[in-house]
């Protein structure tokens, strides 16, 4: 057999002269535009350093996107349409190009995602950190839902019915979802605390009797520093279900602290208290008093009750201005003779001892 017998022949009904034809004219035709496809990329790359927009680096981000595998799917396609192909051959040409362009589609897709994901990050971690968590479980979300999208869309337009599929994944997405309910809990709480924010990283914030700084917000779990040092690993889920105190978001601390004074100070000297916890409290830098009374008349002492307020919510600041607050009451009422007072007990015996003729005395 020679070569006119071979490109005489026929391959389901083809000559082998036209298929050689179409196959070399789309092997050429892809590497040319594979060529021209590169330089084109790199032109606007060029450009798009040039400029200040993103726009343009979205259309390079598809442009690179663009597998050489879809374009040479494409010169094939074409150049198998003036041929006569059986009709399975034909299906087969077209299941093949059905499933590139939705491969490709998702490569774009991927660009896409990747570049709103980029600007949002950029936008938001600057002010937020915790917002990395929501931005990890956004793309993945969003690549999921993408591809699963496009294998739908492919199986329907190759004619496979996929009713039947959706029913099942449902029964499917049912049953995983009873197996790990835990999983998902925690991972809808922590989009949750992402989200609505009632508290972010850095925040100081008290779980029951836990307490320390959010280190991180992750998908199962969020890590707080305890102000001992070591790391309390809360459950999300769990996290959301307790009474959370957030110290972050104090704008002002309230300070209400009471003193005791003895019962022998006289009633002048009572009515002057007050004001000299007020001078105290007005002297010391971001404390705004509020109220100071004779609140009640103790077991040992005449009790005073003192309202301030901290403009700053450091817990330092508070300690050290209330350190300052003592020392200075402790002058101001020594140099005013006032006494504090501590726990005592009178005890008021009435009447003599027993004599020893009374009915106790001894025979």
């Amino acid at each position: 057999m020679n070569l006119q017998d071979i490109l005489d022949a026929s391959i389901g009904g083809v000559p082998v002269q036209q298929i050689l034809i179409a196959l070399g004219t789309a092997v050429v035709a892809a590497i040319v535009l594979r060529i021209l496809f590169g330089w084109a990329l790199g032109r606007v790359r060029v450009l798009a350093r040039k400029t200040e927009n993103d726009i343009d680096d979205l259309i390079v981000e598809l442009l690179a996107k663009t597998r050489t595998l879809f374009i040479v799917l494409i010169v094939l396609w074409a150049a198998a349409q003036p041929l006569d192909l059986p009709e399975t051959a034909d299906m087969v040409l077209q299941g093949i190009l059905v499933i590139g362009l939705h491969l490709q589609a998702g490569f774009w897709g991927m660009g896409v995602i990747n570049y709103l994901i980029q600007r949002w990050k950029k936008e938001q971690l600057e002010d937020d950190p915790g917002m990395a968590t929501a931005v990890g479980v956004v793309s993945f979300v969003a690549r999921l839902g993408l591809w699963a999208l496009l294998a739908l869309t492919a199986l329907g337009t190759l004619g496979i019915e996929v009713t039947p599929f959706i029913a099942s994944l449902g029964i499917g997405g049912v049953a995983v979802a009873l197996a790990l309910q835990n999983v998902l809990g925690d991972l809808l709480a922590s989009m949750s605390i992402v989200l609505d924010k009632p508290f972010v990283v850095g925040d100081f914030v008290q779980v029951g009797d836990l307490s320390g700084s959010v280190e991180y917000v992750g998908l199962k779990t969020t890590r707080v520093r305890s102000l001992s040092g070591e790391q309390l690993v809360f459950s999300n889920s769990d996290l959301l279900s307790s009474r959370i105190r957030n110290y972050g978001r104090m704008n002002e601390r309230r300070v209400a602290f009471g003193i005791g004074v003895v019962y022998d100070t006289p009633t002048p000297v009572l009515r002057r208290i007050p004001t000299l916890i007020r001078e105290a409290v007005e002297s010391r830098e971001n404390a705004r008093f509020d109220r100071s009374h004779l609140k009640s008349f103790g077991a040992s002492s005449i009790d005073f009750e003192t309202v301030y307020y901290m403009e700053v919510p450091d817990y330092a600041a508070y300690m050290d201005t209330q350190q300052a607050i003592n020392l200075e009451l402790l002058e101001r009422f020594g140099a005013e003779d006032i006494e504090f007072a501590f726990p005592t007990r009178t005890i008021h015996v009435v009447g003599g001892p027993p004599s020893e003729s009374g009915p106790l005395a001894a025979d």
